[in-house]
């Protein structure tokens, strides 16, 4: 739904009036958008977009937002007489499925080929980002990693919201950025795996199931009880909260859940592979380290692989 602007600055949309509310309020309280973020715990973008009306806040977070800035209950009042999802400005479709996770309370994961955003560390996502970043923008690409990281927050912490991810074992083989970073990647996946709020389970390359669906796909849990199913094809994401989906996709991800590999034992494998990625860091440092040392050694040394040519002989 699109909103007309005018000249004046005036606006019709709800969303961007509550952004506006907000950042009125974070400057009466004397704060930059770094100083608020840190005060929400999130990164300076998601502010930015809380302000400029493209994001929207979870109850939480407006609350926690009112009582910093001293506003009285008036910022909860304006956020709930806005229907966020019928009049927001999404910049793509893949807002919407963030403005949603970020209210989820239970979020549960089945991918492919690649580590889910919100357990993928700094390393790999730069990578992630780098390989799509065509018009080779530092600024941009430190932007999306930070933006990503951001939405990690509040699920990488004590009591966060229950996060249960099921990784084919392709998400896990598939190199991205090379041995250093997978390295760092299954260290972090390690890591994330021992918190109480967070399953991670491994389908092995040889897993079989009765119905393995065919692309990665999540389910959301809000806090009122709805439930969202999101996937995506190849230049947009889908969302359905149809009751007939939702039921046959929390079905399949249960039944994908029961023949993969158990907690303890996707952890080994996700181990085993950490040491694997280590010796391939090592051995390709090794093998700079020995082309460098070769490459010194033949420095001023006299080429002796190519043709003899013949000369002249001095007669007695």
């Amino acid at each position: 739904m699109s909103h007309r602007r005018l000249e004046n600055g005036l606006t019709s949309s709800p969303a961007v009036m509550f952004g506006e509310a907000l950042r009125f309020a974070r400057e009466q309280a004397g704060l930059k958008q770094e100083d608020l973020a840190r005060l929400l715990h999130c990164h300076r973008t998601v502010i930015t977009r809380y302000e400029g009306g493209k994001r929207p806040m979870d109850r939480a977070t407006v609350e926690r937002a009112d009582e910093v800035l001293a506003m009285g209950g008036l910022l909860v009042r304006l956020w709930e007489r806005v229907d966020w999802y019928a009049d927001i400005e999404h910049p793509d479709w893949f807002q919407q499925y963030v403005g949603l996770e970020g209210e989820a309370v239970g979020v549960r994961v089945l991918q492919y080929m690649r580590i889910n955003g919100l357990l993928q560390c700094e390393e790999y996502a730069h990578e992630i980002f780098r390989l799509g970043d065509a018009r080779n923008n530092p600024q941009w690409l430190a932007e999306r990693v930070a933006a990503r990281l951001s939405r990690q927050e509040r699920f990488l912490v004590d009591d966060g919201p229950s996060m249960i991810v099921v990784l084919h074992e392709s998400a896990i083989r598939s190199v991205i950025g090379g041995p250093a970073t997978m390295r760092r990647q299954m260290e972090h996946l390690l890591s994330a795996g021992e918190r109480t709020n967070v399953v991670i389970q491994v389908a092995p390359f040889a897993f079989r199931a009765r119905k393995l669906p065919s692309a990665s796909v999540i389910l959301l849990e809000l806090p009122d009880g709805k439930e969202w199913v999101y996937s995506e094809s190849l230049h947009r994401g889908h969302f359905s909260d149809a009751p007939t989906i939702v039921q046959e996709s929390r079905r399949d991800f249960d039944l994908v859940r029961g023949a993969v590999l158990s907690m303890d034992d996707s952890r080994a494998l996700i181990a085993e592979a950490m040491e694997e990625y280590r010796h391939a860091e090592r051995r390709a440092e090794q093998g700079v380290v020995a082309e460098e040392q070769l490459q010194r050694g033949q420095r001023g040394r006299v080429h002796r692989g190519g043709p003899r040519l013949s000369r002249p002989r001095p007669r007695p």
